[in-house]
C-alpha cells in the first residue's frame, strides 16, 4: 500500500510524502462556542460550534523525525512497549501505565514531577457519535487543542489544590501521549499541526460544559500556512507526544492543534482504530 499521495518539499527543500485529506476547523464566529458533554437542557444545542471543512496537504513526518521536539512543533514519536495487556482494563492502565508514562515523560522532558490525571480509550464505530451513552469513545474529526491559557492553570489547582500556587510557580506543562492499541493503524490517524504555523489570534477558546464543571479548549480557524503531518501505520509500541498547554511563553510551541482525519490511502477492510490516550501535568521548579 502506498503511504501516501504526492511528495512536497519542506522549508529545508526536503521532499516528503504526503495525503490530501478534508479537516474540520471552526467557523468564524462572534459567539463563544459552546459544546455540551451530555444531553443540554431543552432547548439548547449539543454545539454551537460550526465546523468549516479544509482541504489540506497532511505530510509523512517519519523522514524528519530526528528533528521534530515538544519545543519547536510541539509533537514528536517515541518508541514505547508497554507492559500493559489489555487496555480497556481501567484498572489496569492505572496501576501500569500511569506509572510508566510518567517515567517516559520525566526522561524525555527532564520534569521534577509528572502527574497523569486522566486517560481516554477509543474505539471507532462507523457512523456512531462521541459520548453516546453505552458506546466507546469515537475519534475527534475536529481540529482543536485540548487546553488552553486560562485551562491549564485550573486544571492544576482542581487536580492539585494544595500544591498548586507552589507549582505554577514554575513552568508547567499539558502532554498528551497517545497511541494506537493495535497496529499497524490505518484507520482515522492523527493529524498534528505545527504549532509555529498557528497564530494565536486562530486559537479560539471554547467552553466544554460537563454536569459539574466547564472546561476550556481552544477550536481553530483555517489559515493555509498551517502545516500538517502524521505517522502513517503507527504500530502499538510507538507513542505520539502532544504538548496541548506550557505556561513558558518565549516563543516555544505552547498550543499544539491536532484532530482525527480520514485518510485516503486507507484500504477498504482496514481495522476500525482504537486507541488510548493519556493526559498529564508535567512540572519544572521555578
Amino acid at each position: 500500500m502506498a503511504l501516501a499521495s504526492a511528495t512536497r518539499a519542506t522549508a529545508d527543500d526536503e521532499v516528503l510524502p504526503w495525503v490530501k485529506a478534508e479537516l474540520s476547523y471552526l467557523a468564524p464566529t462572534a459567539e463563544r462556542p459552546r459544546t455540551y458533554t451530555y444531553d443540554p437542557p431543552p432547548g439548547l444545542p449539543r454545539s454551537t460550534a460550526v465546523n468549516e471543512p479544509h482541504t489540506v496537504a497532511i505530510e509523512d513526518a517519519r523522514p524528519i523525525l530526528p528533528r521534530l521536539s515538544l519545543d519547536e512543533q510541539g509533537f514528536s514519536l517515541v518508541p514505547h512497549a508497554s507492559a500493559v495487556r489489555d487496555f480497556y482494563d481501567e484498572a489496569e492502565v492505572k496501576a501500569v501505565y500511569y506509572p510508566e508514562a510518567e517515567r517516559l515523560l520525566q526522561a524525555l522532558t527532564g520534569a521534577d514531577r509528572v502527574h497523569v490525571f486522566d486517560s481516554t480509550v477509543r474505539r471507532r464505530v462507523p457512523g456512531a457519535e462521541d459520548r453516546l451513552a453505552g458506546q466507546p469513545r469515537q475519534p475527534v474529526p475536529r481540529v482543536h487543542v485540548d487546553h488552553t491559557e486560562r485551562s491549564g492553570p485550573q486544571r492544576v489547582r482542581e487536580l492539585l489544590p494544595e500544591e498548586a500556587e507552589r507549582l505554577l510557580g514554575g513552568r508547567v506543562q499539558i502532554i498528551n501521549l497517545w497511541r494506537p492499541i493495535r497496529g499497524p493503524l490505518r484507520d482515522m490517524p492523527l493529524a498534528v499541526a505545527d504549532a509555529r504555523t498557528v497564530r494565536p489570534e486562530q486559537l479560539v477558546a471554547s467552553d466544554l460544559v460537563y454536569e459539574h464543571r466547564v472546561g476550556e479548549t481552544y477550536g481553530v480557524t483555517f489559515d493555509p500556512a498551517h502545516r500538517w503531518y502524521y505517522f502513517p501505520l503507527m504500530q502499538a509500541d510507538e507513542v505520539l507526544l502532544l504538548k496541548c498547554y506550557d505556561s513558558r511563553n518565549d516563543g516555544r510551541a505552547r498550543f499544539t492543534p491536532h484532530t482525527a482525519f480520514a485518510d485516503p490511502t486507507t484500504p477498504a477492510g482496514a481495522s476500525p482504530r482504537e486507541s488510548i490516550e493519556l493526559r498529564a501535568l508535567v512540572f519544572h521548579a521555578a
